[in-house]
């Protein structure tokens, strides 16, 4: 890593210090998640446990971005240095081939309502990594985010700007408008929001995670679905309830490993974008027009090989890491020859968190319904939102890669991350939510931390920008934005502009993300964590 050199110029002072925790640590976008996670390692539980806890807890706290009928992504390092990736991803429907949506006369996948919906994997992601080492059992995990249910947490401001912003949606939900809101209005900040139907659906899942892929939970969600006009044959949801476990893809990055999410994620797209960065950062200010030109330019080619060539079940995403690819990639960015945007979006709602325990074990964990508050369909008398992740992930364009048909994955945009050395040592683990800006922003991350030794709550904090358009099915075409923080500065912005870079300058913490990383100081022996002040979240220690 390199050594920290005039940090109070090369970041901007953080609203908060990071965290420090001698022996073990989480980090979550709000604060009942965090002291979940916090509570099951300070009474001897491990990192997988502690992911667990907080996960269901989240599903309270943070209702617009996860929940039961979302997907979830881990990556778990293990304390002799393994890395293993969990995926938990569903399919569209079985009826859901190009001819049907042809039929219906639809241009592209509609963004809400059952024809956006897949089946949800987050329940068989979770039941996958509890089976990977779990201490506790589900039930005694998942306790406390059924309290909270029972009684109500505190609707947090994100929580009710969410639902303002989605009001409409959320009352043509019978069940959404019961859990939601208040006789059809927003809830106050502060206001309690209890959600006993959903306590009982943690419960019942608890017991048998299975339950809502095979079990009468499963029938409820595919009957409703079929009633509103999806085509789902109840086969795809099974298949949605075994979750995949498999090595992590890694990359070299200033001379250690980044380990990053398999396909369906575009985890490779961060350790493309890093293979044609690296060695170009160290020696720039990582603020400066110079790095967010390289950082924003891979970023571009990134998207553009992700939307010519990508599909969940296709191996052309490994071609970008190939050496020549790379090779063009830097000629390109010098030569100021980057490609025409192509799509996307970097808005979405999604929350990652992570933890690390005493013994070195550490949990990265994303888990989102895709847009806010999903598909805002629900599995009647269940508490459950069903995400749109078809609607957002999956193309109308005859013969690509991705193109909607049955038993084919849609591409996501959620990915995990963490930080080896050679020995296997952890070093760093984080992630962000924030659509098609998180490939982008744990590029930013893992540059800050590994070129230019910034400590978690630097890197969570620095000022972000943001290649606009990404690949979201639904903004194909869009016109070419690179959105930046204002915080960069006007030397950088004017610099970018020089460049030739279509610049769009928001509010001091407008990009959006909630990012979270643990590091760790090897040499005090200490954990040191940053919760990005964008969100409500914190980083704790015990």
């Amino acid at each position: 890593m390199s050594a920290p050199v005039d940090l109070p110029q090369r970041f901007p002072t953080s609203l908060r210090p990071p965290a420090l925790a001698a022996e073990a640590m989480v980090s979550s976008s709000h604060p009942a998640v965090s002291r979940a996670g916090i509570d099951v390692l300070a009474t001897g539980g491990n990192a997988i446990d502690a992911a667990l806890a907080m996960a269901a807890m989240s599903w309270l706290a943070l209702p617009g971005q996860c929940g039961i009928g979302a997907d979830a992504f881990a990556l778990v390092r293990e304390p002799d240095g393994t890395v293993v990736s969990i995926s938990g991803s569903g399919f569209g429907p079985d009826g859901g081939t190009p001819e049907f949506y042809a039929a219906a006369g639809l241009p592209q996948l509609p963004r809400y309502g059952p024809l956006s919906v897949a089946a949800p994997g987050a329940v068989a992601a979770l039941s996958a990594l509890h089976a990977a080492g779990a201490t506790r059992s589900l039930g005694e995990l998942w306790a406390p985010a059924v309290r909270a249910a029972r009684a109500g947490l505190p609707c947090s401001a994100r929580t009710r700007d969410d639902i303002v912003s989605h009001v409409e949606q959320l009352r043509a939900d019978p069940d959404a408008a019961t859990d939601l809101l208040r006789d059809g209005t927003p809830p106050d900040v502060g206001e309690r929001l209890p959600k006993p139907r959903l306590a009982d659906t943690i419960t019942r899942l608890a017991a048998d995670p299975a339950d809502l892929y095979t079990g009468a939970l499963a029938e409820r969600a595919v009957q409703e679905l079929r009633r509103l006009g999806a085509p789902f044959s109840g086969a795809e949801w099974a298949a949605a309830g075994s979750a995949r476990t498999e090595p992590a893809l890694r990359g070299r990055y200033r001379g250690r490993w980044v380990h990053q999410t398999p396909p369906p994620t575009p985890g490779w797209m961060v350790l493309d974008q890093l293979a044609v960065c690296d060695g170009e950062l160290a020696g720039l200010d990582p603020l400066g027009g110079g790095a967010v030109h390289w950082l924003a330019g891979a970023a571009r080619i990134a998207f553009a090989d992700r939307v010519a060539t990508a599909g969940s079940d296709t191996d052309a995403w490994r071609a970008g890491s190939h050496p020549d690819r790379i090779a063009e990639a830097r000629r390109r960015i010098r030569d100021n020859e980057l490609p025409a945007p192509v799509s996307g979006d970097p808005l979405g709602d999604t929350t990652s968190m992570v933890a690390v325990d005493a013994e070195g074990r550490a949990v990265s964990l994303i888990h989102s319904l895709a847009f806010t508050f999903g598909a805002c369909v629900s599995v009647p008398g269940t508490g459950v939102l069903l995400n749109n992740r078809l609607g957002r992930g999956a193309y109308l364009l005859p013969g690509h890669p991705n193109e909607v048909r049955p038993r084919r994955l849609p591409l996501h945009t959620l990915n995990a991350w963490l930080v080896t050395d050679d020995d296997g040592r952890l070093l760093h683990v984080g992630g962000t939510p924030g659509g098609d800006g998180q490939v982008q922003w744990n590029t930013q991350l893992v540059s800050h931390l590994l070129d230019h030794g910034a400590d978690a709550q630097q890197a969570v904090d620095a000022p972000r920008f943001t290649v606009f358009p990404g690949s979201d099915a639904g903004d194909l075409g869009a016109p070419g934005e690179l959105r930046c923080e204002d915080r960069l500065g006007d030397a950088t912005l004017d610099a970018l502009r020089a460049l030739g870079h279509p610049v769009v300058v928001g509010g001091p913490w407008s990009a959006g993300g909630s990012a979270q990383v643990i590091s760790l100081d090897h040499r005090r022996g200490c954990l040191v964590g940053g919760s990005d002040s964008r969100q409500e979240g914190v980083a704790l220690g015990a």
